[in-house]
């Protein structure tokens, strides 16, 4: 299966149409007449389409198993056609429009094999995803037209003694996300350095300023000291949003003091120096932390 461990739950919808044709007026009546020798069609196909959503995990290799909260199974009659759709909701990492599908085909399924021996000519017809909606498909926030600088903080890199790889993933997260890295810089883990170069960004029209390292618990771990008394507002859910993510992968990210605020109209955020705790940030609030440059712009981006 697809590894989705960096995802995010999200609220993820799947709306499916699968469309059974029968061959005349007289199964429809006895559909509708409850005339059926095998039962009623409606509530013995629903209730299995229902089953087919919770089990679709079961006979789809490549389907993850995931919570369903919510299945809507429906029919509307068109002539000599039974339209059935299916809709699932569920709060998690991956979307549900197979399940959906699968859920509309059994339904179909069922009501065929329910209606075969009063009917020998059904058709089982059109078995198609109709809206999809969740996951970060959805959002609309690009990083076009916003430009950005991303500061090491690192006295061993500073000093030629590391390599650099959190900056050069942020950097990598920031160009999948359309948004321009206008500067890259390693600066050692003081205070002064850091204010000025922050206080420089922001000066130079820079719109977002990305620090990684010294937000840890060590003595030279001095990142949000240096920043929070620069900001003008904080967005602390930004900075939770960080931790909440990394401690479902890392018990000792509530050790993290990732910091999220505002300076004028530039975002800075000041996440932590390690490759994986760099990555998992971004990954926890991109793109839609991007939402801020809509709000400050008035629904434009600069």
């Amino acid at each position: 299966m697809v590894n989705i461990t960096h995802k995010n739950n999200t609220l993820r919808k799947a709306i499916a149409e699968a469309v059974l044709s029968v061959s005349s007026k007289e199964t429809i009546d006895a559909i509708l007449n409850n005339e059926v020798p095998k039962g009623n069609v409606f509530e013995m196909s629903k209730t299995a389409g229902l089953f087919a959503a919770k089990k679709t995990s079961d006979v789809i290799p490549d389907c993850h198993p995931l919570p369903i909260e919510y299945t809507s199974i429906q029919f509307e009659i068109r002539d000599l056609d039974i339209h059935i759709t299916s809709e699932i909701h569920t709060i998690y990492k991956t979307g549900v429009e197979v399940e959906a599908m699968h859920s509309a085909s059994v339904v179909a399924l069922t009501m065929y094999d329910m209606l075969k021996p009063i009917d020998k000519k059904i058709e089982i017809r059109n078995i198609r995803l109709l809206e999809k909606k969740g996951g970060k498909s959805d959002l609309r926030d690009s990083g076009e037209g916003i430009n950005a600088s991303v500061i090491v903080c690192s006295d061993s890199i500073f000093a030629g003694k590391k390599e650099d790889k959190a900056g050069k993933a942020i950097i990598a997260s920031l160009e999948k996300n359309k948004v321009t890295v206008s500067e890259y810089v390693i600066i050692p883990d003081e205070i002064e350095d850091i204010q000025r170069k922050v206080k420089s960004d922001v000066e130079q029209g820079i719109q977002l300023v990305i620090i990684t390292g010294g937000t840890g618990l060590s003595k030279r771990d001095i990142t949000p000291e240096a920043i929070r008394p620069l900001l003008d507002r904080e967005i602390p859910g930004a900075a939770e949003a960080i931790r909440s993510y990394g401690q479902l992968r890392t018990p000792y990210s509530m050790l993290s003091r990732s910091l999220v605020g505002m300076i004028g109209e530039t975002l800075v955020m000041a996440l932590p120096g390690s490759t994986k705790g760099a990555e998992e940030s971004m990954d926890a609030v991109f793109p839609g932390i991007l939402h801020i440059y809509k709000i400050i712009n008035g629904g434009q981006h600069q």
